[in-house]
């Protein structure tokens, strides 16, 4: 199951879903607030995490190229090697294999809008809003609306 979590594309049909129950009345998800509480809480673990330089790509998700590489550059249809760690803000280890093989475009979308940054052999850390994760689900031990930290080595692409 741990290596589901990350594999499926849970976001597309969370975020296609608008509603949340709460005492048996609808309220409606809004998006634009929960975007802005993800950002207030990236930011507050980037305050609290003064080694990490991450940079924000126009999406949202913030990455840190620890170590480039040098081999190939991940496309979307690329099948990728990586041994990866992701763990919520307050540390907690949710998921962690040292060799997932697995398409780019079958990840979520965070990886596939970070690893592109990043050449076979690279390290890098990923973080990222709740949209592009699991969204606002749950997801096994991933509270709904988490920003999830990953530390992923690229250790193979096949295009």
């Amino acid at each position: 199951m741990k290596k589901i979590l990350l594999l499926l594309l849970l976001p597309m049909a969370m975020l296609s879903s608008s509603c949340l129950k709460s005492n048996n009345n609808v309220v409606p998800f809004d998006a634009a607030k929960q975007a802005a509480t993800d950002e207030t809480t990236i930011q507050a673990y980037l305050a609290a995490h003064t080694e990490i330089h991450a940079v924000k790509d126009t999406t949202g998700v913030y990455y840190q190229i620890i170590t480039q590489g040098t081999g190939a550059t991940p496309a979307l249809t690329s099948t990728i090697s990586a041994a990866y760690t992701g763990k919520l803000t307050n540390g907690t280890i949710f998921d962690s294999s040292t060799n997932l093989v697995y398409k780019l475009n079958g990840l979520i979308p965070a990886w596939q809008i970070a690893l592109p940054y990043l050449k076979t052999g690279g390290q890098m850390l990923i973080i990222t809003p709740s949209r592009y994760a699991y969204g606002n689900a749950q997801a096994g031990i991933i509270p709904a609306n988490s920003v999830l930290i990953f530390s992923v080595n690229l250790t193979a692409v096949a295009n």
